[in-house]
C-alpha cells in the first residue's frame, strides 16, 4: 500500500497545486517509512478496519493444465488493503485463468472495487479472445472510470495497484498496473514479467511532467510529493497524472514455463525475484508455496500487507506419468469431479484423484488421507 505524506511545510506547497489534498492525510497510523494505514471503510470479514486473519486457499483447472494456490495476511499492519482473485471460468468453451493481486491505499475500497469488476468486465469484452491485448488495456481503463464514478468519499483519496494474469489457451497475458510484481519460472530461472511503476523512473517522470505534474522527495519519490507509485487506478485528485493504463507482457504456455508469482510489495520489499523463485520451485503444492512465501516474507519483517500468489503449469512443466502431491479444498474438488462423486460421503473425506494427460474426464474414489495424488 502507498499512502500520502503531508508534513510541515510540505502542505502550503501541495495546496497550492492540489487543493483537496488535505483530506488524504486524515486519519490513519503512519508506519516507519512515511505510509499510512487508514481504517477500511467498507466491511470486510469482521468490522470496519479491522485487520483479516491469514488465509490461503488454492484449487486446479478443470482441464488438468495448471494449478493455483494463494496466502494473505495482514502482517504487521492494524488495516488490511490487500485484495486478491482466483477465477477459473468457462468462456466460449474453453477454460479460462484470471488471477490478480490488488494492493490499496487510501483505504481499502478501491482495491475491493477492482477485485469485484476487473474479470468480470474483461471475460464479457467482445474482443476478449480475438484481440486479448486490446480488451485488457480497455478494461482496465474503463474499470478505473467506473471506479472514479462510484467514488463518492470527500474525505479520503482511495486507490489500487493491479497485477493479473489471464491465461487463454497455450497463452499467458500480465498485465500490471503499479508495484505488485508478476515474476515467472522459465527453464529454472527467475524472469519478472512486469515493471513497478515508480514516479523516479525516467519514463514515468517525464509523463507525469508532460501532463503538468512533478515528482519530488518526500521519504520516497513521490507524485506531486504525495503518491509513491505512478499508475494506479483510483486516486482520483491524481487522475491527471496517476494513469491505470497497463504495461502487458504475453508469454507462451510450453514446457519451459513452470510457474508464475503474483504478489503485492509486501512480498517484493524483503524478498528478491529469485529468491522467491528458489522458494517456490521445490514445492509442487501451489498453496503450500504462497504460504511459504508469505511465512519467509513475515520472518523478514516486511512491514506492509502480504498477499502472494502462485500457478504452477502441470501439463507441460512435470513430464508424463510423474504423480505430484498436492493438497486442494474439498469444496473445490466437489465442483470439480463427476457428480457421482458427489453425496453424504463426501463430509468427512479428501479424494485421490488421477487426471491423465489431454483428458479432461477425472476418476474419481473416496479415500480418508488428508493429501491425494495428482499423475500427468
Amino acid at each position: 500500500m502507498h499512502e500520502v505524506l503531508l508534513l510541515g511545510p510540505l502542505v502550503l506547497a501541495l495546496l497550492s497545486l492540489f487543493p483537496c489534498c488535505s483530506c488524504l492525510s486524515q486519519g490513519g497510523e503512519e508506519d516507519d517509512d512515511g505510509e499510512k494505514g487508514e481504517e477500511v471503510e467498507v466491511p470486510l470479514m469482521g468490522s470496519a478496519g479491522e485487520a483479516r486473519s491469514p488465509v490461503s486457499g488454492g484449487g486446479f483447472s478443470a482441464n488438468g493444465k495448471f494449478s493455483y494456490g494463494y496466502a494473505s495476511s495482514p502482517g504487521k499492519r492494524s488495516s488490511m488493503e490487500d485484495f486478491h482473485d482466483t477465477r477459473i471460468d468457462g468462456v466460449d468453451g474453453e477454460t479460462v485463468g484470471l488471477f490478480g493481486v490488488f494492493d490499496g491505499h487510501g483505504g481499502a475500497r478501491a482495491a475491493e472495487f477492482v477485485k469485484q469488476n476487473l474479470f468480470t468486465n474483461l471475460i464479457k469484452h467482445p474482443k476478449f479472445f480475438t484481440d486479448t491485448k486490446s480488451a485488457i488495456a480497455e478494461t482496465y481503463t474503463s474499470t478505473d472510470s467506473e471506479l472514479l464514478k462510484a467514488e463518492t468519499s470527500n474525505h479520503r483519496d482511495a486507490g489500487s495497484t493491479a497485477s493479473t494474469a489471464i491465461l487463454v489457451g497455450d497463452r499467458l497475458l500480465v498485465a500490471n498496473v503499479g508495484d505488485s510484481r508478476a515474476v515467472i519460472c522459465r527453464g529454472g530461472d527467475a524472469i519478472a514479467v512486469s515493471r513497478d511503476h515508480k514516479p523516479d523512473q525516467t519514463d514515468e517522470r517525464q509523463r507525469i511532467e508532460d501532463a503538468g505534474g512533478f515528482v519530488m522527495w518526500a521519504g520516497t519519490w513521490r507524485v506531486g510529493g504525495v503518491l509513491a507509485v505512478s499508475r494506479a487506478f483510483g486516486d482520483k485528485l491524481l487522475k491527471q497524472y496517476v494513469v491505470a493504463d497497463p504495461e502487458i507482457k504475453e508469454e507462451v504456455v510450453d514446457s519451459s514455463l513452470e510457474f508464475l508469482i503474483l504478489a503485492s510489495d509486501g512480498l517484493w520489499d524483503v524478498v528478491t525475484n529469485e529468491e522467491a523463485v528458489a522458494m517456490v520451485k521445490p514445492i509442487p503444492d501451489s498453496e503450500q508455496a504462497a504460504k511459504k512465501l508469505l511465512h519467509e516474507a513475515s520472518q523478514r519483517g516486511s512491514a506492509d500487507n502480504i498477499t502472494c500468489l502462485v500457478v504452477r503449469f502441470l501439463e507441460q512443466g512435470n513430464q508424463p506419468g510423474r504423480p505430484i502431491s498436492a493438497r486442494f479444498h474439498l469444496s473445490v474438488l466437489q465442483s470439480a469431479v463427476p457428480q457421482c462423486c458427489s453425496g453424504a460421503a463426501w463430509d468427512h473425506r479428501l479424494l485421490s484423484v488421477v487426471i491423465s494427460r489431454n483428458v479432461a474426464a477425472f476418476s474419481c474414489m473416496l479415500a480418508c488421507s488428508l493429501n491425494f495424488d495428482v499423475q500427468l
